[in-house]
């Protein structure tokens, strides 16, 4: 564990244009915050929170259309559900599998639980190399696969025939993490808990509600009464499921803003690739990756004129000279913009 690195959350002014952490740049309008502040207020502090009666999981199913046969788990961010998926099949000589680069959390958890970890290194465009997928789970047959759809911290979507072919043959859970589904054409949420071992895992983290830690995943009966025995029985509080309970009865203004970002995804995208050797990659999620030619020099303008992004340069080397830009309301992209122009 010393030999081990911290996860390094950034310290960043007020005056800052948060571009960094994929988090949605809208909040609730005044008369909604007032709203959710009476809610808040008269929510049972004083008593232990019994998620599993809080009503949330009947909301999460009436807005995402989830089969009644899937059971749901709530987790304290999608964090504590990759925790604890992983302590699940934590035994000796067991194997977690992920594809490379994606989420750090996936390989973290397998070594602090003392499992084998296995990469298979993408394409060199981001795109999911299904033979060497395939050949990794036939030789180290994992106990659990993380597949982000679409993918942290590329964004660049998987051809969905092939995450079904890895589904197919896997033996041990697969989890599809959906962190950024609600910006993908393409889901697995239908799907979830058939085949049995299937687990689709999502958040309310990238719809707007970061700070209330709140995440869920959907499985079969079998996979969520084994996760339901290792999970903390209060792992939740009662102002998030409260909040997002409220969220969840508001999810029209959620939509409204998600599709304002999906314009600016793809408005972003198509400048930016007219620049002189700069590369953007194909994006479903609310950010793009670029690679720069000079991304230090991007990097450092940005900052300076009080933006920040995501430098992805020196954490892969898959990601040399690449930067991470989540996608901010118009008048945030259009000061990103200008500054990236003015600096390739």
């Amino acid at each position: 564990m010393q030999a081990k690195i911290a996860y390094e959350i950034a310290d960043i002014p007020d005056d800052f244009n948060k571009l960094d952490a994929t988090e949605l740049p809208y909040t609730f309008p005044e008369s909604l915050q007032s709203e959710l502040a009476k809610q808040l207020a008269q929510s049972p502090i004083n008593r232990y929170p019994n998620p599993a009666k809080s009503g949330l999981q009947n909301q999460l199913r009436q807005v995402f259309t989830i089969l009644k046969s899937a059971h749901i788990a709530l987790g304290n961010g999608s964090d504590e559900l990759i925790q604890f998926l992983t302590l699940l099949v934590a035994q000796p000589n067991a194997t977690v599998l992920a594809l490379n680069p994606s989420f750090v959390m996936y390989q973290h958890n397998a070594e602090l639980f003392g499992l084998n970890f296995v990469s298979v290194p993408l394409n060199i465009d981001f795109t999911l190399n299904l033979a060497a997928a395939l050949d990794a789970i036939a030789q180290h047959k994992p106990a659990l696969i993380f597949i982000a759809y679409p993918n942290n911290p590329t964004g660049v979507p998987f051809a969905r025939e092939d995450v079904q072919a890895i589904i197919d043959v896997a033996t041990g859970i697969v989890v599809i993490d959906e962190a950024y589904g609600a910006f993908s054409a393409d889901s697995f949420l239908s799907q979830a808990g058939q085949p049995e071992h299937l687990v689709v895992m999502r958040t309310l983290s990238k719809i707007g509600f970061a700070g209330l830690r709140l995440g869920y995943a959907i499985g079969s009966e079998c996979v969520m009464r084994e996760l339901a025995k290792i999970l903390p029985p209060y792992n939740m509080n009662w102002l998030s499921l409260t909040a997002a309970k409220f969220a969840l009865q508001h999810y029209d203004w959620i939509e409204e803003h998600i599709n304002i970002l999906l314009a600016e995804r793809e408005r972003l995208s198509h400048e930016i690739s007219q620049l002189v050797g700069v590369t953007v990659y194909p994006s479903q999620a609310n950010f793009i990756t670029v690679k720069f030619p000079d991304v230090d020099n991007v990097f450092n303008q940005l900052k300076k004129n009080k933006i920040l992004i995501k430098k992805l340069h020196g954490s892969h080397p898959a990601l040399k000279q690449c930067l991470r830009l989540t996608i901010g309301t118009p008048e945030q992209n259009n000061q990103m913009l200008a500054i990236i122009k003015q600096t390739v």
